[in-house]
């Protein structure tokens, strides 16, 4: 089968620029626990494999009663807090997955680390004492400070819904490099998250009026869009700050600023892809639907996961074959009462799609078998929110 084609709250400080680290210059104390749950966010961040050995090192500056932990992979970057006695302030590095694994293992209780003259941190924990190479900090690269001047708040709620149901959608080959992000649309009457990867296109939107007063497009690279819904997940706040110059999105959450390049293009026009009416509809139930496709998927083709839809009256039919292991059906109850319809389909979408959303019923609309479907929730607890998600079907 073949796919046809779909047209902050306060943000940390910055490590300090111009000055270098005097030797030795560098000692603090933290809690492990407020330790390791900073680092845990970090990892994500920092690259396993690069060929820019700092960026393998996390960058910690000592100031005042805390500690500026950063990470970045020269797309993405992180910066966060963490409270701390600070005996020296200055700044060092220190390999980050090294040390997130050793210090998992440390008993409960204080980490002291220090600078030593060679440039290895020592770090003491009760009776165990340990030294780790660390890389010279002016190297790591600088990370932007926040344009608070220009932030807008956004929902935390909002967003997250958002990226749920779009994150899945972005596009994955690397040669559509402006697909390889989501398109966050932020106006005074709402804001608009679309993502496709050109068979299938989803689009969010939440219809609460917005403090900002222009539009706003921008491309969030999916990377960023993980990250950032990792830090929403994690966050008691009920806003985040977010702000943007000519290069660099920036993501206030909380005491975590986490920053990201921007991919630079224009997204299509999905407003010209989102299907105006559709003749036929089929109301079914999405637990049932999600437990049949999942079980006549195991025999589709491996490589376009094709599964057929046939729709008859109050029948939802669902099949699958493949010379080498066999063939599936199964059959739903719906409300359709239309001519008979068959329609291919990646089950791998609809699985998606059934995921994304909550709903006790969702409702499948289309014209024929070569033409765009959409789904979308069949109820909705709240109204302003909304989910339309659009997939072209498979042709033989």
């Amino acid at each position: 089968m073949e796919q046809t084609a779909l047209m902050p709250d306060v943000a940390p400080a910055a490590p300090s620029k111009g000055k270098t680290t005097e030797t030795g210059a560098v000692e603090f104390t933290v809690n492990k626990d407020e330790l390791l749950r900073e680092l845990a966010g970090l990892q994500r961040i920092v690259p396993r494999k690069t060929t820019v050995p700092i960026l393998f090192n996390i960058h910690l500056q000592a100031t005042g009663h805390n500690l500026v932990l950063s990470a970045s992979d020269l797309d993405l970057g992180l910066r966060t807090v963490c409270p701390a006695r600070v005996k020296k302030e200055g700044r060092l590095t220190i390999p980050a997955h090294k040390l997130f694994d050793y210090a998992r293992l440390l008993e409960d209780g204080d980490i002291t680390m220090r600078l030593l003259e060679n440039g290895w941190v020592q770090i003491k924990s009760g009776r165990s004492h340990t030294k780790m190479v660390g890389l010279a900090p002016e190297s790591f690269p600088s990370l932007p400070l926040f344009p608070a001047a220009s932030a807008v708040k956004l929902d935390v709620q909002a967003l997250r819904y958002l990226i749920e149901r779009t994150l899945f959608a972005v596009c994955t080959e690397e040669s559509r490099y402006i697909l390889n992000g989501a398109l966050l649309l932020v106006k005074p009457e709402g804001v608009t998250m679309v993502s496709t990867d050109g068979h299938r296109m989803a689009h969010a939107q939440y219809t609460k009026a917005q403090a900002a007063t222009n539009e706003m497009r921008i491309l969030l690279p999916k990377k960023a869009l993980a990250e950032l819904n990792s830090l929403l997940n994690a966050t008691k706040a009920e806003q985040i700050q977010f702000a943007q110059n000519d290069t660099t999105l920036f993501f206030a959450v909380g005491s975590r600023l986490l920053t990201s390049r921007q991919i630079m293009g224009r997204f299509p026009n999905y407003e010209a892809v989102l299907p105006q009416a559709h003749p036929n509809n089929a109301v079914v139930l999405r637990q049932e639907l999600l437990l049949a496709l999942q079980r006549v998927a195991q025999f589709s083709d491996e490589k376009s996961n094709c599964i057929r839809v046939r729709l008859s009256k109050n029948e939802f039919k669902l099949s699958s074959s493949n010379v080498d292991t066999g063939e599936s059906e199964d059959a739903l109850k719906t409300s359709y009462t239309g001519e008979p319809k068959t329609i291919a389909f990646n089950s791998q979408y609809l699985i998606d799609f059934l995921k994304a959303v909550d709903s006790e019923n969702i409702r499948l609309e289309f014209k024929d078998a070569d033409s765009a479907s959409e789904l979308r929730p069949e109820e909705t607890t709240n109204k302003e929110y909304a989910y339309r998600y659009i997939v072209m079907p498979l042709k033989a």
